[in-house]
């Protein structure tokens, strides 16, 4: 049974633990051209950098906002559906559903960007379109400030809404049909039975991806946003994965751009520590 677990283990090892070797680079004034075992030691100089950047506090603060509206907006709308889904009984309707929800999430983010920017743009776009029938002003919701952080919500909960919900269907299917039948001897119909069967049966499987999510509170959607933005809305739109990319790549920062990454995952490290800590405190389920 363990040499079973040995190609696994390689994989983590090579592709996990490995790279983080990479981490050194924070620590220096990489040059590309000496490696890491070439360039100068610089301690903390890069960390010091950051705390001091003017820009990357409001890269921190763009990436908590938009983490944040999709946590509030996004998180409960999966366990809706699935708890929704749950109670339709026609099969043939509900995996329509189902498929039919499930399919944006299969889409590349780069196709998914040039659907709404087709969609959303200010010449000749659908939407526009409908708001100039009805005597508005075409609006531009990927250069405007004002509207495109909630046009990065809602593209993302249109892609993984559905699939974020199969979580809580699987939940959902391990509860034991004995209690609804037993509930409903007693006279409980099917509001009292979701309140008080499936959501309880589902609330320790809704605590374990609440922490996840939370763990990931500074990942705002790296992927999405950079098929997405552009230089005017870096004011709401920048966050840090995005600002990481611009510097190491676009300027060749490497050593800031991996402290800026550095910090991102000791914060999620500490988020997911103290949702756990939290959970276990005040609800008595917590993943360890």
């Amino acid at each position: 049974m363990y040499a079973l677990l040995l190609p696994g283990l390689v994989f983590l090892l090579l592709f996990k633990y490995t790279p983080m070797y990479g981490i050194l680079i924070a620590f220096q004034d990489f040059n590309i051209f000496g490696g890491i075992g070439g360039s100068e030691w610089v301690g903390l100089a890069q960390f010091e950098k950051l705390i001091h950047s003017s820009d990357f506090m409001n890269v921190l603060i763009n990436t908590l906002v938009i983490s944040l509206y999709k946590i509030v907006i996004l998180f409960p709308i999966p366990v809706l559906i699935a708890l929704l889904l749950n109670e339709v009984k026609r099969m043939f309707f509900k995996r329509t559903i189902q498929t039919v929800i499930y399919l944006p999430h299969f889409l590349s983010w780069v196709i998914i960007s040039g659907l709404f920017i087709t969609i959303l743009s200010p010449a000749g776009g659908l939407v526009n379109e409908i708001i100039s029938s009805f005597g508005g002003h075409p609006v531009s919701f990927l250069t405007d400030n004002q509207f495109f952080r909630s046009v990065i919500v809602f593209t993302a909960g249109w892609k993984e809404t559905g699939w974020n919900a199969i979580v809580f269907i699987a939940a959902i299917a391990g509860i034991e049909q004995e209690q609804y039948e037993a509930a409903a001897i007693d006279g409980a119909g099917r509001i009292r039975q979701m309140i008080s069967i499936t959501l309880p049966g589902i609330l320790p499987t809704v605590v374990l991806m609440f922490i996840l999510r939370i763990g990931s509170l500074l990942e705002a959607g790296t992927e999405q946003i950079l098929t997405m933005y552009n230089p005017l809305v870096y004011q709401t739109g920048d966050v840090i994965g995005t600002y990481v990319y611009r510097l190491g790549l676009g300027q060749q920062d490497y050593s800031f751009s991996t402290a800026v990454g550095l910090f991102n995952s000791v914060v999620g490290f500490v988020l997911v520590l103290s949702g756990n800590m939290l959970s276990r405190k005040f609800l008595n389920r917590s993943i360890w």
